[in-house]
């Protein structure tokens, strides 16, 4: 029921132009009620990037009540503020839940790599493949042996 209710009183606000931050919506939609939170998603982590956007072009804003949430969707939608248009309604919840990497895959991140990745020489599929591909005539079944050959 708390997500629900929480939800409701959330306004997402898109096609934020690049210039406007944090401080200019909380000015613009405090007029309508108690603000318990601002939140603009930065743009991507790309270096290359980095200089166009500061952030997604969408945000959050979180009222206090809901009443103050309907208010600034019906005074703020399909106004102007930065140069642009704004469209502004209830935030919904995602459809499934993303990993706190957004759309990225798990293993892209170092966390993962540190916890769950074994070096190369420790995981076997490099001493496997080194003994069929150094030209053995070995049958496939004993290149696992690791060495139970040589003596």
């Amino acid at each position: 029921m708390e997500e629900g209710t929480r939800t409701k009183k959330t306004v997402f606000v898109g096609g934020i132009s690049d210039d406007v931050d944090e401080s200019n919506i909380y000015e613009n939609f405090s007029t309508f009620g108690d603000i318990i939170e601002v939140q603009l998603p930065p743009a991507s982590t790309d270096p290359n990037r980095q200089a166009e956007t500061k952030h997604r072009g969408f945000a959050f804003v979180t009222y206090a009540s809901s009443a103050d949430a309907q208010d600034a969707i019906d005074n703020m939608d399909l106004n102007e503020m930065g140069g642009k248009v704004l469209k502004v309604n209830l935030a919904r919840p995602m459809k499934g839940q993303l990993q706190v990497g957004g759309n990225r895959a798990i293993w892209e991140s170092e966390e993962w790599l540190k916890q769950y990745a074994k070096p190369l020489a420790q995981s076997g599929g490099v001493q496997g493949r080194a003994v069929r591909d150094s030209g053995s005539q070995e049958p496939e079944e004993n290149a696992d042996n690791d060495g139970a050959m040589e003596e």
